[in-house]
């Protein structure tokens, strides 16, 4: 039962542990209205939608489900009898017809455009309500999170280490509150990087107002995101609890800047708790922005000087389909780093006249290829080299030196 199992129950507990909420095709008109019917039933809650899910494996499967035999399942008797009942099936109507009116995406958990990383956190939404470029679910993410109120350091680090994460192929997540969250977003759109923002009410609402022109601007080139049904406002309850999404969502999380207690702060809990890699950018101790982030450090979170700080601390498969990415982006028609195919002219000179001091079988130090490869900075060799890493066209060794493998 929900709050703990009766002996009786293992069993049951055991198989359904054993076989997680399954993923099916994408639902039709009838299974989306059952799915948004679930997701509106007043006072079920998220976690014990989950949990009927879990034993049902399917929103329709619950709503055929007997009075008596959900009140067996921990619940109380008003919510049993709204589920029992279809009590919530007019709302739901409502919630898809606006949906398709506004070109809204209802994704359930059990669609296969439901992120996977999100699917497998304690309390995953039953129901995603998504608005633009829905492929960006399947992206690989870093939920990026920081002050309403940051200094002009606070901003000048969230916008570059946005906008050179969304170059290197990861989707920038945030809450596109002011501040902080609003300037990841723009810095990803800016570099044409992709970014979705998570909502603490429904997508079709916008807040904080002023960012009306950036939310029509991330409907058409990024992804608006919310659990929570359409019409819903911004209540400030809601904003603590979205923010598990962008870290459930994501890799890793980065903390800019926030005070000890801030809703960053939050975040970078919910990642620890989802077990996602957390970052944070150092600040000056007489600066209470800083208190949170310095503080993260301090706790073992990655100090963050740029963007190859996180991007090499990401899980392995993340960064392998970041190098599948730069190597679409830069090498089109390259499909593996041995192949005899000239090099496209969109791999910068810097990098070419890095790749072309390389050798098979002879180590070359960074130090080594500062001094030879003319006309560069030490920062823009090192990017270089990063890059060609990502690629998979060279390897690095210890002692900070470099060979080619291709």
């Amino acid at each position: 039962m929900f709050g703990g199992i009766a002996a009786s129950d293992e069993l049951r507990f055991q198989l359904r542990n054993r076989h997680p909420v399954g993923v099916s095709a994408t639902p039709s008109v009838e299974e989306e209205l059952h799915w948004l019917a679930l997701a509106t039933i007043p006072g079920l809650g998220t976690r014990k939608a989950s949990q009927l899910i879990e034993e049902y494996r399917t929103a329709e499967a619950v709503f055929r489900a007997s009075e008596g035999e959900l009140e067996g399942w921990g619940l109380p008797g008003s919510i049993a009898r709204s589920i029992a009942g279809g009590c919530s099936f007019d709302d739901a109507v409502s919630q898809q017809a606006r949906a398709k009116e506004l070109g809204v995406t209802v994704v359930p958990i059990s669609d296969p455009r439901y992120p996977q990383r999100l699917r497998e956190i304690y309390d995953p939404p039953v129901v995603l309500f998504a608005r633009g470029r829905v492929e960006l679910l399947q992206s690989p993410m870093l939920g990026v999170v920081g002050t309403r109120r940051p200094t002009q350091y606070g901003i000048a680090v969230a916008e570059k280490l946005s906008g050179d994460l969304a170059m290197a192929g990861l989707t920038i997540t945030s809450g596109m509150a002011r501040g902080v969250d609003t300037t990841a977003h723009k810095a990803a759109l800016a570099t044409g990087g992709n970014t979705v923002a998570v909502f603490g009410c429904g997508v079709d609402v916008v807040y904080p107002a002023e960012n009306r022109k950036l939310a029509a601007e991330l409907s058409e080139k990024g992804l608006l995101l919310s659990e929570l049904p359409l019409g819903v406002p911004a209540l400030p309850q809601n904003f603590p609890v979205r923010n598990r999404i962008i870290s459930g969502m994501s890799a890793g999380v980065l903390v800019v800047e926030g005070a000890e207690y801030s809703g960053s702060a939050i975040t970078a809990r919910m990642a620890l708790e989802q077990q996602r890699e957390v970052f944070a950018v150092p600040g000056s101790i007489l600066s209470k922005m800083s208190w949170g982030p310095n503080l993260l450090i301090k706790q073992g979170a990655k100090l963050v000087q740029d963007w190859n700080d996180i991007t090499g601390e990401l899980p392995e498969g993340v960064r392998r389909e970041l190098l599948r990415r730069s190597r679409e982006r830069l090498l089109p028609g390259v499909d593996e780093p041995g192949s005899d195919d000239v090099i496209s002219p969109e791999l910068s000179r810097c990098s070419r006249g890095v790749l072309g001091r390389l050798q098979v079988d002879q180590p070359t130090h960074v130090d080594q290829l500062v001094e030879t490869v003319e006309g560069y900075s030490s920062s823009e060799i090192i990017a270089a080299l990063f890059d060609l890493e990502m690629l998979g066209l060279i390897r690095q060794l210890p002692g900070r030196r470099f060979v080619k493998v291709w």
